[in-house]
Parts: C-alpha cells; sequence; structure tokens
C-alpha cells in the first residue's frame, strides 16, 4: 500500500512528475530532475514546506480556540494566563521562538533524563520543533482574531440555543461555530499566508524547505540569484494557490447569507 501511495505522489508530483514542470522544461538545466539537476531536491523542499504548514495549520487553530475561549472565562487567573501568553508569542520574533524550542526542548528532555540516571543525548527532529514553534505562534494571533470573532456574535444566540433546550455543548457547535468560522475567516486567511511564509524559518535549524534547497543549489552551483529567484515563485504560487483556495472556502462559508 505504501508502495502505491509513493507511485502515485510521484505521478502527481508538479515539478519532476512525468508532466512536473521542471520535467518538461528543465531538460539539460540546473533544475533538470535526476542526477543532472537540482529538480528533485527543490521538489521535495516544497513538499517539506507545504507539509510543515498543513500539520500546523489544525494544531494553531486548535490552541487559538482554546485560548479565545479561555480569554471570556470567568476565571481572572486563566484570563491573565492566557494574556501573559499571547504577549509573549506575539512579541518574539518567530526564530527566536523557534531556537527556544528547538534548543530548549532539547536541554529539558536531557535535563530529565539526567535526573532519572539516562546518560543519553536527545536530538529534536527539526520538523517536530518548527511545527511547535509555529504553532504556538500562530495559535497567539489566531486567539486574538478569533476572540473578535466571539465578541462580534450577539449573545442572543447563546440565549436562542438555551430556548431551544440545547446543551453549551450542541450551541457552540450548531449556532455558534457556523458564525464564528465565516466572521474571523478573513483574518484566519491572512494568518495561513504569514504561516506559510514563515516556514522559511525551519531552514536554519536544518529543515530542508524551499529555502535550504534552493540554497544549498545556489553555493553548489553558483547560481545564487536564479535559484532565490525561483524560491520567490514558488512562494509566489503556494500564495496564489492558497488565495484562490481560501476564496472558495469563503464563498462556501456565506453560501447562506442573504445577497444584497
Amino acid at each position: 500500500m505504501s508502495g502505491w501511495f509513493s507511485a502515485l505522489a510521484t505521478a502527481l508530483d508538479p515539478l519532476c512528475g512525468p508532466v512536473g514542470i521542471f520535467s518538461l522544461l528543465g531538460q539539460g538545466t540546473v533544475v533538470a530532475c535526476g542526477d543532472a539537476g537540482w529538480g528533485d531536491e527543490i521538489a521535495f523542499g516544497v513538499k517539506v514546506t507545504v507539509t510543515l504548514a498543513v500539520a500546523t495549520l489544525p494544531i494553531g487553530l486548535a490552541l487559538g480556540f482554546l485560548i479565545a475561549l479561555a480569554a471570556q472565562s470567568q476565571d481572572r487567573l486563566l484570563r491573565v494566563a492566557v494574556g501573559i501568553y499571547t504577549t509573549i508569542f506575539r512579541g518574539l520574533p518567530e526564530l527566536l521562538t523557534l531556537f527556544i524550542v528547538y534548543y530548549g526542548l532539547q536541554i529539558l528532555i536531557q535535563s530529565v533524563f539526567a535526573w532519572a540516571g539516562f546518560e543519553q543525548r536527545v536530538e529534536i527532529n527539526a520538523f517536530v520543533a518548527g511545527m511547535i514553534a509555529l504553532a504556538v505562534v500562530f495559535s497567539s494571533y489566531s486567539s486574538e482574531v478569533l476572540l473578535s470573532a466571539f465578541r462580534a456574535i450577539p449573545k442572543g444566540q447563546y440565549e436562542a440555543g438555551d430556548a431551544l433546550g440545547l446543551g453549551r455543548g450542541q450551541t457552540m457547535m450548531l449556532v455558534v461555530l457556523p458564525q464564528l468560522i465565516r466572521i474571523a475567516l478573513p483574518g484566519l486567511g491572512n494568518l495561513w499566508m504569514i504561516l506559510l511564509k514563515d516556514t522559511a524559518y525551519v531552514s536554519i535549524v536544518g529543515l530542508s524547505d524551499i529555502v535550504r534547497q534552493t540554497g544549498i543549489s545556489a553555493r553548489v552551483s553558483k547560481e545564487a540569484f536564479f535559484f532565490y529567484f525561483l524560491a520567490c515563485l514558488l512562494y509566489l504560487v503556494l500564495a496564489i494557490i492558497s488565495s484562490f483556495g481560501l476564496g472558495f472556502i469563503e464563498r462556501w462559508a456565506r453560501r447562506g447569507e442573504v445577497r444584497r
């Protein structure tokens, strides 16, 4: 089964697949696929970038949703805690957050192992570290977007759910959440674009994303301008595809609105 998925992924590869851009247009150039060029490496970098962004998104959204709920809690201590969280991770540069997660988790885990009597070196996976770092940053921003969306929903919506005999969970899922998505979608779409660009930071800790792969290609081939310009084009293409996807989702979310 894994071989079948691998073959399908190779066939559908838009860069180095049978009908990929590099396969059709890059023959005899530095971006040719195979041993003749850097096409395979750059295609792998695109896959890593997209995979990292897609894997980070649901984690960051879930954390942001929980933080937005906590920010509305009647427990003052909880509100203060989430306020400190969002202030820290919105204030720190993303690169420093990545360093703290990547190196700090290693130190923490090794300290725990040393306390338990295990002298073993631990190295955090760069993909996991990048996902955690980007998720906490994304959650700190998305929580503010979701909190504003929560406040834009009239309190009468909750009262209507109570009047219909719905529990708090049912009211949230059936009444509040659909409106929340529609209101927050433009802001969350902007944050997705930022997340897609922020994946470039993981190249610093050795993850083979677009920036790292094009950087290696540039240093070896001495074609720095070409490969970094190619990286710009790849990010722009991903942004354009995302814009079309977000537009479709927004139209779907607003399908029940009355047209004026």
